[in-house]
């Protein structure tokens, strides 16, 4: 273990590299960003945002006001709607550096702990996106950051904490996790006499009065986190995985060929003792882990931890560089950066052409490449059977997930609204009672059969590229003669997930 100064001290910040780490992942994010189409949740995001509420079934409001917001400045615009996301990874790259800095690590360490995260998968993926994903990894390291500062220096940044804090759970409620995870760490090996003055409880009450509106709509509404909590722990999401994989998941996160450098993050938390003032961080790591991988949360959930391990690891591996064979082993430091970058981008981002994306492993091993694949094909599917009504025939599009339903939001607006029990488009309620024919997608035909007297099939769905993703394939159903009021067939149609 190096030696290092009891108390580490706060070296300059490295404000150019750092912003050149930033701007260099930031355009690379805007030039892919119009490739491929529209995520399933980006599509979900932009009806959310059209029906302003304090939360939703599943999410607080901030990322739909987002998506809201940009297709307002920028309508129709899927770079525009992304740029957002651009924005919190490029933070996140910046920040993690920061944290370096407070940890002890010098210009070097700095641009380390950055770039690492900076090519890291799981920092590409979500910032390629609209997701409430993004905004929490930004949220997690910008929390972390505040908390380095608060446990070593007190006074009013537990007030900023507190107002990060605030703001994240209008996005996410993981980061509640964090917090509590930390909270236990520094009861459990200190520095307990930072939770002995006002300030850290004055920012918690700053948090819960920026909180208090979702709050409030949680309680109205029965806490439907916990239902989508129990749904997600039993694998209903498409990003889900087998809990045997979730600690594997971890070593590539970032990349294999930098476990090393965030793995020595977590053994200097817990064991060195220059940095004692965090080792809370090292505690919360491991029982969030656990918590996570006990009640079925997805692999990435630990995501917003490898800022600060990271950043704890940096100041190790630059000193092991400049000892010995300093050339060489920079050089392997650079070569595992430039690898980690290009097999980050290879899977994560939409760099393979969309023809050839069934022909690879990409979306084996990225979802979420899948799912932004097809969704104008989807639309003028919907679009060719709806040609196929009589003239002046009443018709409403019912389907089975919020993918869908967005789908015909966006692309076809002479069918919108469209209707799902999926979710919160559930809340928007059921189709109306005159809409005599339906377009339905994605629910099951001994369901239909049994809920209306005339059921056809009209087409299937092909995305045009032969790519197995979740909607190749579905029948689109005409359906007529339903057999009983939507205000007994709308709560049977009600699904959280």
């Amino acid at each position: 273990m190096i030696a290092v100064a009891e108390v580490p001290p706060r070296a300059r910040a490295a404000w150019g590299g750092l912003g050149a780490l930033a701007a260099g992942v930031a355009a690379l994010l805007l030039a892919v960003s119009g490739r491929y189409g529209y995520h399933r949740d980006e599509l979900y995001f932009l009806r959310a945002g059209r029906e302003p509420a304090f939360g939703y079934v599943d999410q607080p409001p901030l990322t739909p006001f987002l998506a809201r917001a940009m297709d307002t400045v920028l309508p129709g615009s899927l770079t525009g709607l992304r740029l957002p996301s651009v924005l919190a990874a490029a933070l996140v790259v910046v920040l993690t550096g920061l944290i370096a800095r407070e940890l002890g690590g010098g210009r070097g360490a700095q641009l380390l702990a950055a770039a690492s995260m900076g090519v890291s998968a799981v920092l590409l993926v979500v910032g390629h996106l609209l997701s409430t994903t993004t905004f929490d990894l930004l949220a997690w390291t910008a929390l972390t950051w505040l908390l380095v500062r608060a446990l070593r220096d007190g006074g009013a940044v537990w007030l900023a904490t507190g107002a990060v804090a605030g703001l994240a759970v209008q996005n996410k409620s993981l980061p509640l996790v964090l917090l509590a995870g930390v909270l236990v760490g520094v009861l459990a090996v200190g520095p307990r006499a930072a939770l002995a003055s006002r300030w850290p409880w004055l920012g918690a009450a700053v948090a819960l009065v920026i909180w208090a509106p979702n709050l409030a709509w949680q309680a109205a509404n029965g806490f439907p986190v916990f239902t989508l909590s129990t749904a997600i722990a039993g694998g209903s999401s498409g990003s889900s995985e087998p809990w045997y994989l979730f600690l594997p998941f971890q070593l590539v996160l970032v990349s294999p060929l930098l476990v090393p450098v965030w793995a020595l993050g977590w053994w200097r938390l817990a064991r060195d003792p220059a940095l004692r003032t965090w080792r809370a961080f090292a505690v919360a790591y491991v029982l969030v882990a656990v918590l996570f991988l006990v009640t079925g949360g997805k692999p990435y959930y630990l995501a917003g931890f490898f800022p600060v391990l990271l950043a704890a690891g940096a100041p190790a591996v630059v000193e092991w560089a400049r000892r010995g064979a300093r050339r060489i082993r920079s050089g392997l430091i650079v070569a595992a950066l430039a690898l980690s970058l290009a097999m980050s981008a290879l899977l994560m981002l939409p760099l393979v052409p969309v023809g050839e994306l069934a022909r690879t492993p990409v979306p084996d091993i990225n979802y979420d490449a899948g799912e932004t694949v097809g969704w104008p094909e989807f639309a003028a599917t919907i679009a060719a059977v709806h040609a196929q009504v009589p003239a002046g025939e009443r018709v409403a599009v019912l389907t089975g997930n919020y993918g869908e339903a967005g789908a015909v939001d966006r692309f076809l607006p002479a069918l919108t609204p469209a209707h799902s029990g999926h979710n919160s488009y559930w809340s928007w309620g059921p189709p109306p009672e005159e809409a005599a024919t339906l377009i339905v997608v994605g629910l099951d035909e001994t369901q239909l059969r049994r809920w209306f007297g005339a059921v056809e099939l009209a087409a299937r769905v092909d995305n045009g590229v032969g790519l197995d993703n979740d909607e190749q394939g579905e029948p689109v159903w005409l359906v007529r003669e339903r057999r009983v009021p939507w205000s007994q067939l709308w709560p049977q149609l009600r699904h959280i997930g």
